[in-house]
């Protein structure tokens, strides 16, 4: 890498960590081709992003970010997972350690908050941003729903009182 190449890599960074609301340090231990792809695959349909970058260029990219707890933890061959959600990356990372023992969590940030590996585990078994939203819809919806089968059922129960009387009739 070229003075240049290094400053643009050390800008997207900055602008990453200023973005998102977790980041997830891992440890590649020889993952292969296939394992790598199928992780960043994993974490793109989570809405998080997986990269590996240079540690020195990743602790210069933390000067000025809420992040900077995580500057010990770049050592040897790291990756970074982050997402916008704070759930989303701990979530996948957390799910792809246990298929593989070449992949390992550190440790992480929620922004200023540093996290050690069983606050990462802690962290991926909350409910993600959407499983939220769906949860308050469906408690806003519901007293609806249960208002409309209260306001039903004495229609219903004098239909079924006539239907009684009609078939007493014709028996």
């Amino acid at each position: 890498m070229d003075r240049a190449q290094k400053s643009a890599a050390v800008a997207e960074l900055n602008s990453t960590f200023s973005e998102v609301g977790v980041v997830v340090v891992t440890r590649n231990l020889g993952m292969t081709v296939a394992q790598s792809t199928d992780l960043r695959n994993r974490m793109r349909d989570a809405g998080a992003v997986y990269k590996v970058s240079k540690n020195k260029l990743a602790r210069i990219a933390l000067d000025g970010t809420d992040y900077g707890s995580i500057g010990d933890m770049l050592t040897g061959p790291v990756g970074l997972a982050t997402s916008v959600d704070p759930v989303a990356a701990a979530k996948v990372a957390v799910d792809f350690a246990k298929t593989t023992d070449k992949f390992e969590i550190i440790g992480g940030a929620m922004g200023a908050t540093a996290l050690d590996l069983a606050g990462v585990q802690a962290l991926a078994t909350l409910p993600s941003l959407d499983e939220l939203r769906a949860k308050i819809i469906g408690l806003v919806v519901a007293p609806a729903t249960k208002l409309a089968t209260i306001a039903q059922a004495p229609a219903a129960q004098i239909a079924r009182v006539l239907s009684a009387y009609a078939e007493k009739e014709a028996a």
